[in-house]
């Protein structure tokens, strides 16, 4: 009885949902009800305003050194020193966008470097032409060159050309952002992000290997961590280390997929005066001491796919200077792999232990390689909607930046700019603080992005000089998106602002 009292008793109007609003930092334009955030986490609906969810990050430049200083409201270390010696720079991490394009950067900053009037304009750009190239530090086959790379089992990428000592990838681009299958661009867009944060990816390479890449950190290929990037190819290790050979060994052959070296061939070892030794190797001879594709390619000596140095042996010429007892070293471009064989009467040469005389040059190889390393660099063509947040015209800001007039950073970092038409800059990420990037689910990166260029000059390019705002200004009553600021000292090595800059007449 009482459900039936209670289901015909007339209830007070139940609250009307709260209204959601329309965000407008991307072209997903979420609607994005109180207290939640949209599809890209990074903005959200705060009292009826979209407020960027992360902080405006501003770094702190020492004037002289190259030293880091503490944030200026960290009294903790204080010296006792009333002036802050520091630039502060207003990053574009966690500034907000230029979307839609028609406004404004969010952040155009005026502050005086030397007497110089500097005007710094910051945006978090949204890059839909963008990827990354990898640099990985090993000698090991990681697969053709052309191969599809796989995240998840989707196509992000392709290896291609090698370099000296390092293979490298090519991912991301906007064919895999945006012009294949749903799945593929948001895994693209997954695994760009993580790597430009710099945290650990595993990739799989069609036809090849698996490998782990995180940027600053050592590659794990096939399940194992490399150590060491290769000294040089085995003819430049002949020339770098057979004076410390000449005398301990009759002969020595450094193990290389791309150019094996024989120490009695070699110019350098003619020049010493080696004698022959009648050693055959089985490969493609190049010049006097220098072979070409001894074996394929892949995980063993020096990137071989051998694991037994012998296989590469054919047989010994006692003409040409063979005899029992002649000894040779074997060792890799890294030092990992060695090993000490001597001919036996039949001229067949049989392993022997390692001799101490012999350890030292081995270990010298093995100091002089370089710690194998992931080198990841963001690459992105900053395009004309996104340039015109700084100036009206947005072709002046391209033709500034090409004449060193204007300076391109991103979150601080300093980039290197290609040659030709546009903005097509790339940047190594581990210079950046911790997540500078984000993404929105178009999907694309979000890169921060600034320019720093004299006022004077960035009054001509004709820049929205009635949104210059000071430094001050800027800590005091932040932007439009109602978002905190976070100080952090900027990383060491990246300066700011360039002599270039400071130096540049408007032309």
């Amino acid at each position: 009885m009482n459900e039936l009292i209670e289901r015909f008793t007339p209830q007070p109007p139940a609250e009307p949902p709260a209204e959601k609003i329309r965000c407008d930092a991307c072209p997903v334009m979420c609607y994005i009800a109180e207290g939640r955030t949209g599809a890209c986490d990074r903005y959200g609906n705060v009292g009826g305003r979209i407020v960027r969810s992360d902080p405006v990050v501003i770094l702190d430049h020492a004037v002289a050194g190259g030293q880091p200083l503490v944030a200026f409201d960290n009294r903790e270390n204080w010296s006792g020193n009333p002036v802050n010696a520091g630039r502060r720079f207003v990053s574009a991490i966690g500034s907000g966008t230029t979307y839609p394009d028609y406004k404004p950067a969010p952040f155009i900053v005026s502050q005086q470097v030397e007497g110089v009037d500097l005007v710094t304009v910051v945006t978090e750009g949204i890059f839909s032409y963008c990827g990354v190239k990898i640099k990985i530090d090993t000698d090991r086959h990681l697969g053709p060159e052309q191969a599809t790379v796989r995240a998840g089992g989707e196509a992000v990428g392709h290896v291609t050309t090698a370099e000296y000592g390092s293979q490298m990838l090519s991912l991301g681009g906007v064919h895999h952002l945006t012009g294949g299958s749903k799945p593929e661009g948001r895994v693209t867009c997954e695994t760009l992000l993580a790597l430009v944060n710099k945290q650990a990816v595993e990739l799989t390479i069609d036809g090849g290997e698996t490998v782990v890449v995180q940027a600053g950190r050592p590659p794990v290929i096939g399940g194992r961590a490399e150590e060491r990037m290769r000294v040089g190819c085995g003819s430049a290790a002949i020339g770098m280390f057979a004076a410390q050979w000449r005398g301990l060994v009759d002969e020595v052959v450094v193990v290389d997929d791309h150019i094996t070296g024989v120490v009695s061939e070699h110019q350098a070892g003619k020049v010493l005066g080696w004698e022959d030794t009648g050693i055959k190797i089985i490969g493609r001879r190049s010049t006097p001491g220098r072979y070409f594709r001894v074996s394929e390619p892949g995980l063993g000596w020096g990137g071989t796919a051998i694991s037994d140095p012998l296989q590469i042996l054919g047989d010994w010429n006692p003409k040409k200077g063979a005899r029992p007892g002649l000894s040779i070293l074997m060792v890799s471009t890294t030092g990992e792999q060695f090993a000490y064989y001597e001919l036996d009467d039949s001229l067949k040469p049989v392993g022997k232990p390692f001799p101490e005389r012999l350890r030292k040059s081995v270990e010298l190889i093995e100091d002089n390689c370089e710690p194998a390393l992931c080198s990841v660099l963001f690459v992105g063509g900053a395009g004309g909607s996104l340039r015109a947040g700084v100036t009206e015209n947005p072709v002046n800001l391209t033709r500034s930046v090409h004449r060193l007039e204007t300076f391109v950073t991103c979150g601080g970092a300093p980039v290197y700019v290609w040659p030709g038409g546009g903005i097509t800059l790339m940047v190594d990420v581990t210079r950046l603080p911790d997540n500078a990037f984000g993404y929105v689910p178009t999907p694309a990166l979000v890169a921060p992005i600034e320019f720093t260029l004299r006022r004077d000059h960035y009054e001509r390019l004709g820049g929205y000089a009635s949104e210059i705002r000071s430094v001050e200004d800027v800590l005091a009553h932040g932007g439009e998106y109602l978002n905190p600021r976070s100080e952090q000292a900027a990383p060491a090595g990246n300066e700011w602002p360039p002599l270039t800059v400071l130096r540049s007449r408007p032309g």
